[in-house]
């Protein structure tokens, strides 16, 4: 009778041994960009927070791009051309540092470069795509409006020809990059449809004041975009698409990345619960030994690596061309919302140091509150869900 195989030892970072699925390559790109984000982000963040400001988003941005985050699932143009577990693996990494940052690259590449790379003409594409990977110039994305957020379709920007011109006006909400930004993809409604523009920050009318008084995602640039009268030429509308199909496409590209970025944030809070549990003690023995606290983190640990293994599923449907907007819903639903319960549970593990800036796990469950609501509420998740599944409509 043959042997039984040797087991691995248990691994308790890697229950379900989920990097048994990854290739060395992705291992790589996983390794490179957790190294970044420990060394850049990690130490700082806490203060940044605090202050509510993101003093070096430019210098970030720069060494965002230089290890070939920025843009990172696209080809040409100076992007890396990774895979979709590769940039999902990379925005897991970001998110545990904070969702500020994975914020940051999220809407460089997915939005904003992804818009002009599928979408635009290749003049548009060689003008920005190249500074854009390299974080030379940094982009944003025009959709959502103080009126109008889970209903784009009402939207009130609008573009009028004039001549061979285009002229903008309207108030885009809750646009992240958009101080900083070198150029702003917005939306806007048409005679024809809706369309995409791209708009160079520096023209004339264009304005992005910051809005301040957050208590959430402090550490990220959060912006109005004010367009009163912007004269575009006629080559600034995104030639291949008209309608709403243009920036949900963009948003469900953005959304996938949250699947993973979300499960980044409830690990760092899971690995902080772990750590506190074997130090902190009372009743004379470490609190991690007593049944409760265990259930808590045996709890935390089901759904932090189902969601792993969940993103992990889409990542691969996505690289095989398979990956609908619907599991992308499924995703984004669940693993933003188990998030928010496995960083709440590290905060009762946690006591009242579990509100301190000296861990990160306020930090996070505040900021998961933003990632929580954008992209798509929970309730629009939902009704996609719900569509899918009854094949009724119930959004209107």
């Amino acid at each position: 009778m043959a042997a039984s195989p040797k087991l691995p030892p248990f691994d308790p970072a890697d229950p379900l041994g989920i990097d048994d699925l990854l290739e060395p390559e992705d291992l790589a790109v996983r390794d490179t960009v957790r190294a970044w984000a420990r060394d850049r982000v990690v130490p700082y963040v806490g203060r940044w927070y605090e202050d509510g400001e993101l003093p070096q988003i430019r210098e970030l941005a720069k060494e965002l791009g230089a290890i070939g985050a920025l843009g990172m699932s696209l080809t040409g143009y100076g992007c890396a051309g990774a895979s979709a577990v590769q940039y999902g693996l990379a925005c897991l990494e970001l998110e545990a540092a904070d969702s500020g940052i994975r914020s940051l690259v999220s809407v460089q590449g997915s939005l904003a470069m992804y818009a002009i790379h599928r979408f635009g003409s290749e003049e548009q594409k060689l003008g920005w795509l190249p500074r854009m990977a390299a974080g030379d110039a940094i982009g944003c994305f025009g959709l959502t409006e103080p009126d109008h957020g889970s209903d784009p379709a009402a939207m009130r920007t609008f573009a009028k020809r004039d001549g061979t011109d285009w002229v903008l006006d309207g108030r885009k909400m809750w646009i992240t990059n958009g101080s900083v930004a070198a150029v702003a993809v917005v939306w806007a409604q048409t005679e024809g449809g809706i369309r995409g523009f791209v708009v160079p920050t520096d023209t004339p009318g264009f304005s992005a004041p910051e809005i301040k008084h957050k208590w959430s995602l402090r550490a990220s640039v959060t912006s109005e975009l004010v367009l009163d009268g912007v004269r575009l030429p006629a080559d600034a509308v995104l030639p291949d698409v008209t309608g709403l199909r243009g920036p949900l496409s963009c948003l469900s590209h953005a959304r996938y990345g949250i699947v993973w970025g979300a499960m980044g944030a409830a690990r760092s809070c899971f690995e902080t619960a772990v750590d506190y549990a074997r130090s902190r003690e009372q009743f004379g023995r470490p609190i991690g030994g007593f049944q409760l606290t265990q259930a808590k983190l045996a709890d935390m640990a089901v759904e932090l690596h189902k969601g792993i293994l969940l993103a992990h599923h889409l990542g691969r449907r996505m690289d095989a061309g398979r990956l609908r907007p619907e599991q992308v819903s499924f995703g984004k639903l669940n693993n933003v919302r188990e998030a928010i319960e496995i960083c709440r549970t590290a905060r009762t593990i946690l006591g009242a140091n579990g509100i301190s800036l000296e861990y990160p796990v306020m930090r996070h469950a505040t900021n998961l509150e933003s990632v929580l609501t954008y992209e798509g509420t929970v309730e629009m998740h939902q009704l996609v869900l719900g569509k899918a599944l009854t094949g009724l409509d119930a959004f209107r």
